[in-house]
């Protein structure tokens, strides 16, 4: 059977949570592939709301496996409050599996990413502040700490004894910060090693015997695509790929496996952080997709920029990653507006760019060529066909998706998992 892949096709907040519940109940293994808790997913079941940050959303499906891939950073204080807190909720979480190879988010890797960010002053990039970065950069220079490094204490205090060699004269020689215990850490890592054991397994050796097996695997990205380390807005991204490509590397499968791409998009556009964003809305328009999308982050809690579609910025996902479906999410948030401007081009000192310009320059100075699309009132919350939806509503799905490079094959009307409307079935 096939690899699917979910990615974020924006910067992020999409809504992938949403897509991935839609297809629980046919897939067998939920692999998040990258990043860590800078990120999360609010999936909504009935009156529920679960609010994920390292977990794989498909945790929350019965009979799902759920994988933290060896390509995730992982801090297992945070691991345990969230497996703690679906427990109390009465979610089994037994069936989570994660990679002996993923690199572990220490105590100093926190305290570096938050002294960093506070140092660079007006250059800020927008961290979360949860040792992310720091954490690849370890990974990077081959001195991380691995989730398999918490089962050997001689080989966990060599790595820490390694790395805090360098940290230390940075905290306190150029931050100003006291230099941080060998004991202190290791103690802490090695308190976690009897609950997490039974975890911990070779998971692309899972994944692969799953594939071979026909089950279907679903490749959950963390953040998105313009939040890419090589394809994102850089220096303003994330330290890890985000992208399909991505969820080989993070996974340990072949990218001939991945046969599915799935790109979500929302109806508008939203950012958390630093970096360009040519559909940036600073007036009433932007406040009204604030509120009405309820735009603050599940992570930080951070208020999200929020702007008009994007529609280079679809085309350009659609590109790196060989999107094969979008989902449009949020569409309800939509309504009531009398016109929708969507973004089909930049302007860039009067020369058009009908694609993302390479150039970083040049994408920061982008402003927005836009076309401007009729607006419904109707309450499209309860539509679960394409032709419930009010006709300005499906016209703009419709030109949105001519736009944005593959078809749109799920829309979603409002907050609740069943407020979808499916076009096309996203695995075949």
């Amino acid at each position: 059977m096939p690899a699917v892949v979910i990615i974020g096709a924006q910067w992020g907040d999409e809504g992938k949570g949403k897509a991935t519940d839609l297809l629980s109940s046919r897939i067998d293994y939920v692999v998040k592939f990258n990043g860590g808790n800078n990120a999360g997913h609010t999936v909504v079941i009935g009156d529920q709301k679960y609010a994920l940050h390292l977990l794989p959303s498909g945790i929350l499906s019965p009979g799902v496996t759920p994988v933290i891939g060896n390509g995730v950073v992982v801090d297992i204080e945070v691991l345990f409050d969230e497996l703690d807190a679906l427990i109390a909720r009465g979610i089994d979480v037994s069936r989570l599996r994660v990679s002996a190879n993923a690199h572990v988010i220490t105590h100093y890797h926190r305290t570096l990413d938050k002294v960093t960010e506070r140092f660079l002053g007006k250059r800020q990039i927008g961290t979360t502040g949860r040792g992310i970065g720091p954490t690849y950069a370890d990974k990077i220079n081959r001195v991380g700490i691995r989730i398999q490094d918490i089962f050997d204490e001689g080989i966990l205090r060599q790595k820490v004894e390694a790395a805090l060699d360098q940290k230390n004269h940075l905290l306190v020689k150029i931050y100003n910060r006291r230099a941080i215990e060998v004991d202190e850490v290791v103690e802490s890592l090695l308190s976690y090693a009897e609950r997490l054991r039974p975890m911990v397994a070779d998971t692309a050796l899972e994944i692969h015997q799953a594939l071979e097996a026909d089950k279907i695997v679903l490749f959950e990205a963390g953040q998105a695509t313009m939040l890419d380390v090589d394809h994102g807005t850089y220096p303003f991204v994330t330290s890890s790929s985000a992208t399909a490509g991505g969820a080989s590397t993070g996974s340990g499968i072949g990218p001939g496996r991945i046969e599915r791409v799935i790109g979500i998009v929302k109806a508008y556009t939203t950012r958390v952080g630093a970096g360009p964003f040519p559909t940036e809305l600073f007036d009433a328009s932007g406040e009204f997709l604030r509120a009405n999308g309820f735009e603050f982050g599940t992570t930080t809690g951070r208020p999200r920029r929020c702007g008009w579609y994007d529609a280079p910025i679809a085309r350009y996902t659609a590109r790196i990653n060989g999107v094969t479906d979008f989902v449009l999410t949020k569409l309800d948030v939509l309504t009531g507006l009398d016109k929708i401007p969507v973004c089909v081009a930049y302007d860039v000192d009067g020369v058009r760019h009908d694609e993302v310009p390479v150039s970083q320059s040049d994408f920061h100075h982008a402003t927005p060529i836009y076309e401007d699309f009729p607006g419904w009132t109707e309450d499209i919350t309860g539509a679960r066909t394409f032709d419930d939806l009010p006709a300005n509503a499906q016209a703009y799905v419709l030109a949105v998706e001519k736009m944005s490079g593959a078809r749109i094959s799920a829309i979603g009307v409002g907050p609740g998992r069943d407020a979808i409307v499916v076009r096309h079935d996203l695995l075949g």
